[in-house]
This record gives C-alpha cells, structure tokens and sequence, in this order.
C-alpha cells in the first residue's frame, strides 16, 4: 500500500467516519442469483456490503427476531440487571407458546443460562417468552426494550411486537438490518455469541439440534440463527471467519432449508473469493504529523481515534493509495482527540475508505512571546 502525507489546503473538517466503497469494483463477477426474497453479504469489521438483493425490502424476521431477544438479554447481563445464575419461574404463558420449544415446564424454575441456551441452539418460544418476563416483567414491555436497541442501533425498517417471532403485523425487518444488529451483537456481546456454534442442547431430557445448517458443514462458519414461518419462508442469518476476516450473510424469504443453506454459502464463497479485509491503522497508533503554531510545541502527532479496517478487491493490497490531507495553520490549543484532517484511501482513483485524523496529545497554548512570532511568521506564510 503506498502511502503519502502531504498537507494540501483544507478547511478544518467536522468529524468523519470510516466510510468504504469497495463493492462495485470492475472485474468483479455480479453476486450469484439465489432466487430468494432478499439477502445481503456484509464485511464485519467495515460494514461494506459486498452483495445484495432487495435489501431494505420489508420482510418477516420470523425467529430471527430472537437475535433481538438474545442482544436484549445480553444488554440487561451487561447492565447487571439480571445474571446468568438467576433462577426464572416459568409462567404457564412462556410453557403454552406455539411452534419450535425448549420444552420447559411451568412453574419449574430455570436459569437465565440455560434459557439463552435453549433460545439460541433450540429456538424455543418459550424460552424466548421466559426471558422477556423475567428481563422486563412482560413480554410486552420486553417488546418496547427491543425497539429501543432498534433506534439506538439505527435498524430503521424494523420494528417487533413480540420476543419469538411468531406472526405480527408489528413484527418486521430487512435484510440490511438484520445485517446491522449481527454485527452489533458478535461485536458488543463476543461470549454470549459463542453460543450460536454450539451444535446441540439437551434440556429436561431431550437433545434438539442446531438448525443452522452450515454449522459443521462449513468448519468457519460460528453461527447465527435461522427462521421459518409459512408467510416468512426459509431465513438465515449466518457467520464465517477466514483468514481475519468475517462476513454476515442474510438471507429472507427462501424456498426451503436447503434452499436457505445453500444461497448463505454461496454469498459468504462469494465474498470471501473476491474481496479481503485488512487493518488499515490501529487505534492511536501514530499515522502523519502537523505543525502547530502558538503552542508550546510545534509538531502534534496524528493518528485514528479507532482501528481502521477496509475492504477492497481480494490481492490488491499493494496498490491501495492513502494521502493524508491536513488543515492548514493549526492553532493551539489543541485537545486529545481534535480532528486535524483526514486520510483518504483509494485504488485507482476510487474512493475506498475516509477516516479521520485526530491529535494524540494535546497541545496547550505557548508563551506571549512565541505566540506574538508565531502570528507575525503566520501572515508572512
């Protein structure tokens, strides 16, 4: 990757975040057909989308909603508003739910734990049902908690009116995000994600499996979770990790499980042939520097207040161009964390990714007199 940090003019800049365009490369195939609703391929660490059909088309999550469910729970976990030890009575509402079940009796008391477990792995409504209650006292409370990670999280095709999924006009989604709140649960809650591998469960005497079905088929795919209801079809949302680098697939609305199965491994053998994932910069790490005038030193390195990841064309590492563009005169003070300017990268002259440039340090203002020279060599520049 060649590298150049010149300081053109430019006006000081509001905060830029990482912006990628990697997909929409010439001599990249078009994404396979897989003649299903919708579906979307996105790369975890930059966010680009890859591929896509119908993305923000409105569709039905069906148990994909438990992914909700599960990053609800993961929030109160966090909070230390419950805790995994946490002994649940299960409400004869939770134990009479219709469709896929742990199969927990009621009035029998089990864990949070083992709840997640037989959510997750299992799919269970009543499970789902069980946690809603005992996170938010019902489930529909728990229903007004979800939609509030749905604004904070920015899903804004999404809404849910229950914790399973089962059919409700105020239950819906899109692909993109689906994508979105994948990526926030594997990012913000990395140990309860862990569950989503775990092949099977066995609760109260019975091992059901796993519905996804690339786990164990693919050994990189980590999970996530599936979806069917008759007006839903076939969904999966899934994960894989090769190489450093992760991929979300979504697929809505297929004709069958194989059909589901098979169109998430194309999109993620799609994404992960063509295109890779590198870190750019890391977190503080020094990236370019800038005089400063009026302050008690003249130089401020400059560097990312984040890892910097991009994607880009698979095997074009090497010609990747990063210019740095830093604003002119610079005056102290300075805070830690100020941005400065922006480095802009780019493969042959596409844009592929903007990120800011901030202060590592700040920069306090110097001496009467130093100040006084530094505006006289100021207006003389």
């Amino acid at each position: 990757m060649k590298r150049s940090f010149s300081a053109p003019l430019l006006a000081l800049l509001a905060l830029v975040v990482n912006t990628v365009h990697a997909a929409g490369f010439p001599n990249i195939p078009a994404p396979p057909d897989l003649g299903v609703k919708a579906y979307i391929l996105v790369d975890f660490d930059t966010g680009e989308v890859l591929a896509a059909q119908e993305p923000d088309m409105t569709v039905e999550p069906a148990s994909l909603t438990k992914i909700m469910t599960v990053y609800t729970v993961a929030d109160a976990l966090r909070k230390k508003l419950i805790k995994l030890e946490d002994q649940t009575v299960v409400s004869e509402y939770a134990w009479k739910q219709e469709g896929s079940r742990m199969f927990i009796d009621v009035n029998k008391p089990v864990t949070v734990d083992e709840l997640l477990h037989g959510d997750i792995i299992q799919s269970g409504n009543d499970a789902s049902v069980a946690l809603a209650e005992h996170v938010s006292g019902t489930e529909e409370t728990f229903a007004t908690v979800m939609n509030q990670h749905v604004a904070t999280l920015g899903m804004k095709g999404s809404k849910f009116a229950n914790s399973t999924g089962l059919p409700n006009p105020d239950t819906f989604t899109t692909a993109r995000d689906m994508a979105t709140l994948a990526r926030a649960l594997i990012h913000d809650f990395p140990d309860i994600y862990a569950l989503f591998k775990i092949p099977e469960y066995r609760y109260n005497g019975i091992t059901q499996r796993n519905r996804n079905g690339l786990l164990g088929k693919d050994p990189t795919v980590d999970g996530m979770k599936t979806g069917y209801t008759e007006s839903a079809g076939y969904c999966l949302v899934a994960s894989a990790k090769r190489d450093g680098m992760r991929l979300i697939s979504v697929v809505m609305g297929a004709a069958s499980d194989g059909d589901r199965t098979r169109a998430s491994q194309a999109l993620l053998n799609y994404g992960f042939r063509f295109y890779e994932t590198r870190k750019l910069y890391g977190a503080g790490a020094k990236v370019a520097s800038a005089r400063v005038w009026q302050g008690e030193v003249e130089q401020v390195d400059l560097g990312v207040p984040r890892d910097v990841y991009v994607t880009f064309p698979r095997g074009r590492y090497d010609e990747l161009d990063a210019k740095a563009e830093i604003g002119k005169q610079i005056t102290a003070p300075i805070t830690a964390g100020q941005q400065l300017g922006v480095v802009r990268v780019a493969l042959e002259d596409a844009p592929v990714a903007t990120v800011a440039l901030t202060a590592l340090k700040e920069v306090p203002e110097g001496g009467l007199v130093s100040q006084l020279i530094d505006r006289v060599m100021m207006m003389l520049e």
